[in-house]
């Protein structure tokens, strides 16, 4: 037993070796230097913001002493409690309060209050007040609130490196900060990384010969190309939209019904296939309905909107859920389409950015007028599947006008979507929250600091629409950008990418964040030629490779001085694992499956009323579909995706945790799925006429989709014969019975057993699931 554990661990050390250089973990980053000339937004607002806006922001209930320090004209008048005195006296610190409480030893004057258990600032972030108001104490609009601009390319020295007007940006401050760009990865690797971008799969074994022997200049454009081109992309851009909009397929809440909302994600791929712009794709989902001749495409767009959970409750006050209906359409277009945080003017002035909670409501206003009540029919029946308003899709429109749903049966299918009423409702600022504690009226509206919503908008949907892709929208754009470059290199160029306000990350790189913006917005909104931009970028064709010298200067790979490098997202996991052994279902489209599952977990989590009371796993060619149409099921979501960070899809989500534990090993390592396909590809191999060294050689390539070293070679090959030679009929037959796949009938069990058990520790390395 120890000698086989040997052979695991020793191929696991040989995979993770190769990719690393010796790190030198006792370097240092460098001092923080003070600029020359101090910037109110990317130096001195932050401070501010994380250690005085509690108590001198936006938030009038919660302000002290009458003074805000988010606006110049209250900073810089007579302070209320002293009117000799001013907070900041622009061009001399030492008349300036604010500089003096906090940079004073006396706990009695000192800002902020050691009572108020914020931190205390730091000597350089008071250094830096000083020197910004002795440069004038200038303020500036939040950058996110002023609409970006295309600024003009970089000169860079080396002008060898670049592929796009990405590089010049990203290489710009590379040379600023003397530090140079990791080389080209090599090909394999980089093929592996740019199939799962934009497919989530894995390459074929053809096109990694094919690519390997193309030796042409744009070799790696015509992969490209071809990779954008193939139904899968869609499904890869679709399934981050998926957290975006909160997609289940159950209501929530205590009874959890099932929910057929499972069209609304077939049109999200089609459109993605389709490249449909940006404008166009949110427009239609935002108010596809309100269009002049609305199509049923576009009005089966809106079920964006109705994703939200829906109770089934008796008992509930109907009232009361409606609102939170309401509520949750606002979050998700503040956080997902303007990236902010909306929400914490639900309830009152938001404490950090420009945004009342008036401003708040009329935002709500768009959404209030839907169609529906808070709680509707009864649990279990059909009728619950979709709920009012709600469209119904003939079989006759599937074959002729919505041919991109993968409908399989004749039964009636129905989807939410949105609808208004002819009657407008009227929309109140709700006082702390509370559904029934109804303020003054307000009128649909946006916040102000953002862009005011003028008169030439309609004031509904298709208007909150039409000022959300107004060419002066500082945000629209930026938003969209950054979650797209966030999936390729596993964070954005503002990191908090739902969170561009006051208390949100600096961009890393804002001109080219406002660069790539203005380019995306300026060619038609076209997502394809966006993602097309990003990967074909210098940037991020570079080797993951971490150096002892970029662990220095680069630790968190801030300045994009090497490739991305990260775990593959849940889904990407089992479908990696399903496509390398060919067991993997290519269907685009249709209802959700339920895989394997550990038995028991729904039936000790439901109230034992309707369609998912129990949890009836699926046979067959559907028991192998990609992870993103697994069943989600809202209390109870699917467990090997939740211990890999999936979203449980309760709320919008717009970027996944990334954890690391052994948990995670553990769902290797007894996942049916995966040792199912560990024993349907040692089949396949064992089919081959080849030898053993190729058959493993062939099953590495599928799995890590490159060559393995003669290392890794010898020590899987050691291990595949010290299996074969200790396998015995009991232990091997006891491995076989796993997944429902047959066992092909006339082959050597117990060279199976010892070749699974091979593929499996391939499986099982940290490469395999890795995006190097």
């Amino acid at each position: 037993m120890f000698q086989k554990l040997y052979y695991v661990w020793l191929v696991i050390a040989a995979s993770v070796l190769f990719t690393l250089h010796a790190c030198n973990s006792s370097g240092q980053v460098d001092a923080e230097q003070m600029p020359d000339t101090i910037s109110y937004n990317f130096n001195i607002r932050p401070i501010l913001s994380d250690k005085c806006f509690k108590c001198h922001g936006p938030d009038a209930a919660h302000r002290q002493a009458d003074l805000r320090l988010d606006i110049p004209e209250s900073a810089y008048q007579a302070l209320k409690d002293n009117p000799s005195a001013h907070a900041l006296v622009p061009g001399n610190s030492i008349l300036s309060e604010l500089y003096r409480r906090v940079s004073t030893k006396d706990t009695a004057e000192q800002m902020p209050p050691p009572s108020s258990n914020l931190k205390k600032l730091t000597p350089f972030e008071v250094d830096l007040i000083e020197k910004w108001i002795k440069q004038g104490a200038r303020y500036e609009k939040h950058w996110a609130f002023v609409a970006p601009r295309s600024y003009p390319i970089p000169q860079v020295k080396n002008i060898t490196w670049p592929k796009n007007p990405i590089d010049n940006f990203v290489l710009h401050k590379l040379e600023e900060k003397g530090v140079d760009p990791n080389p080209e990865a090599d090909r394999e690797r980089l093929l592996k990384r740019v199939s799962l971008d934009l497919t989530g799969l894995p390459p074929s074994l053809q096109l990694m010969d094919k690519f390997l022997a193309d030796k042409s200049p744009d070799a790696y454009q015509k992969v490209v190309d071809e990779l954008m081109a193939s139904p899968q992309y869609g499904e890869k851009m679709t399934l981050h939209w998926l957290d975006v909009a909160r997609y289940a397929d159950s209501h929530g809440y205590q009874d959890d019904n099932y929910r057929s909302q499972w069209p609304w994600r077939d049109w999200v791929i089609h459109a993605f296939n389709e490249n449909l712009p940006y404008n166009q794709f949110i427009t239609w989902q935002l108010a596809g309905d309100l269009l002049p001749n609305a199509t049923k495409e576009q009005i089966l767009a809106t079920g964006f909107n109705r994703n939200h959970k829906i109770t089934e409750e008796g008992g509930v006050i109907d009232e009361e859920y409606r609102v939170s209906y309401v509520t949750d359409r606002t979050n998700t277009f503040g956080k997902a389409m303007l990236g902010i945080t909306l929400e914490c003017a639900h309830c009152h002035d938001h404490k950090y950015d420009p945004f009342s909670q008036k401003e708040y409501y009329q935002v709500f206003s768009f959404f209030n007028n839907v169609k529906e009540v808070g709680i509707e029919s009864v649990v279990g029946g059909p009728e619950t599947y979709a709920k009012r308003p709600l469209m119904q899709i003939s079989n006759e429109e599937v074959k002729k006008i919505l041919t991109f749903i993968n409908k399989r049966d004749t039964d009636k299918l129905i989807v939410s979507i949105m609808g208004d009423s002819d009657k407008v409702r009227p929309t109140y600022i709700l006082k702390r929250g509370n559904y029934d504690a109804h303020g003054d009226v307000v009128e649909p509206g946006t916040p102000k600091s953002i862009l005011p919503f003028t008169a030439n908008y309609p004031k509904n949907r298709l208007g909150l629409a039409e000022w959300l892709f107004n060419k002066n929208n500082p945000l629209a754009a930026r938003v969209f950008v950054n979650q797209t470059w966030q999936e390729f290199f596993g964070k954005g160029i503002v990191k908090s990418s739902g969170d561009f306000g006051m208390q949100g990350d600096l961009p890393s790189h804002p001109e080219l964040l406002d660069w790539l913006s203005v380019d995306f917005r300026d060619h038609g909104w076209d997502i394809k030629r966006l993602v097309k931009q990003i990967v074909m970028s210098a940037t991020y064709r570079q080797s993951a490779v971490m150096s002892s010298d970029k662990l220095k200067s680069d630790p968190d790979n801030t300045l994009l001085s090497r490739g991305p490098r990260s775990r593959l997202p849940a889904e990407f996991v089992r479908d990696l694992v399903l496509a390398s052994s060919d067991l993997l279902n290519r269907d685009i489209g249709g209802p959700s499956v339920n895989p394997y599952q550990p038995p028991g977990l729904w039936e000790n989590a439901t109230s034992g009323r309707g369609q998912l009371a129990s949890y009836k796993q699926v046979h067959g060619p559907n028991l192998y579909r990609r992870g993103m149409y697994t069943l989600i099921k809202r209390t109870v979501p699917p467990a090997s995706l939740g211990i890999f960070d999936a979203s449980n899809r309760d709320q919008c989500e717009v970027k996944r945790l990334r954890t690391n534990t052994p948990l995670q090993a553990l769902v290797m390592l007894n996942d049916p799925t995966v040792l199912e396909a560990a024993r349907v590809l040692a089949a396949k191999l064992l089919a081959d006429h080849s030898s053993s060294n190729d058959k493993i050689i062939k099953a590495f390539r599928l799995i890590m989709c490159r060559y393995p070293q003669k290392k890794e070679l010898n020590i899987l090959m050691a291990y595949y014969k010290d299996e074969l030679k200790g396998m015995n009929k009991a232990d091997a037959e006891k491995l076989l019975s796993v997944g429902e796949y047959p066992v092909p009938s006339n082959i050597d069990r117990l060279n199976l057993a010892a070749m699974m058990k091979v593929v499996d520790a391939i499986y099982n390395l940290e490469e395999a699931i890795t995006k190097t």
